[in-house]
């Protein structure tokens, strides 16, 4: 086989169940199979998840498996782009469906000249069943940007749905390995590509569907985590701009020590956003993750 022109990195840690709905969807591509192969960087997975790409790799040779103890979804994709043959590399995850022609539109618009990378329309669905709604209802679809927008800023690197050229993801050292925690390695890598050049376009027509729903109280657990690792980020880029973009102001930290004096107002929030209700549970989370920013700060004063 002769190399592609594309990889897609997938990483992975136990998730068979919608990896064998992504991988035939990536298989089922509307471009010519030279064009593209497969990378998935397995955390050594003890699902069946070896046993299952082994099969696959049987009858179609641009799936490989490259198991490993990866510290975390920087290191796993890292391996991924290393090990890419492709001068494209195209990041998505383990549980995020593709639509047949997502890697035609990532193809077609790298044809353009210059540094640049795309990231594509990624929908959030809870189940299989709203994947095939939404995959043959395409007025239903509520995305995060309009389909006018053609830039995005570095806070919209979200490697659900984003292609870069290899040798512009090695000019800047790829991910940031010490984020082994939840939360920001693509965001910190996208600010690293955006300083280095590279412009960051959306393409709407690029779709796949995130087939991950998570449960509130994990939805909490997670913006903590994003909150430490925001810190990270800023230590690493001591910016204003980098601060005003992850929420971490003196306004809404000011904001956050109020509402830690005032226990009774949070648990009446956390009753409101228990019962589903949008704007406590939006307060609710960003609690959470200025939780995180602040515990972040307090470690790091000893």
């Amino acid at each position: 086989m002769s190399d592609p022109e594309l990889t897609v990195v997938i990483p992975t840690y136990n998730r068979l169940e919608t990896l064998r709905e992504v991988i035939p969807s990536l298989l089922r591509q509307d471009v010519s199979a030279q064009r593209y192969d497969i990378v998935v960087a397995d955390s050594n997975s003890n699902d069946g998840t070896a046993d299952y790409l082994a099969t696959v790799a049987r009858t179609d040779v641009r799936v490989r498996h490259l198991p490993g103890a990866y510290a975390g979804r920087a290191a796993a994709r890292n391996a991924g782009i290393a090990a890419a043959r492709g001068d494209l590399v195209l990041f998505t995850d383990a549980d995020i469906i593709a639509a047949p022609d997502l890697l035609r539109h990532h193809l077609a618009r790298h044809r353009a000249d210059g540094d640049l990378a795309v990231v594509g329309m990624e929908l959030q669905v809870g189940s299989f069943a709203e994947y095939e709604r939404l995959r043959d209802h395409p007025a239903q679809r509520r995305p995060l940007h309009p389909p006018s927008r053609k830039r995005l800023s570095w806070l919209y690197f979200l490697t659900g749905n984003a292609s870069v050229r290899k040798r512009d993801l090695e000019r800047v050292g790829c991910f940031d390995e010490s984020f082994t925690g939840y939360g920001h390695e693509d965001l910190e890598l996208g600010y690293r590509l955006a300083h280095a050049g590279v412009t960051l376009f959306y393409q709407p027509r690029a779709v796949n569907y995130h087939w991950h729903p998570v449960p509130y109280d994990e939805q909490k657990s997670k913006m903590t985590l994003a909150g430490r690792s925001t810190v990270r980020f800023y230590r690493k880029h001591p910016h204003f701009t980098v601060r005003a973009r992850l929420g971490m102001t003196p306004l809404s930290l000011s904001l956050h020590a109020v509402l830690r004096r005032t226990p009774a107002l949070v648990n009446r929030l956390e009753r409101a956003a228990a019962a589903k209700r949008g704007l406590a549970r939006e307060l609710v989370l960003q609690y959470h993750y200025l939780n995180g920013v602040t515990a972040a700060l307090a470690r790091e004063r000893g």
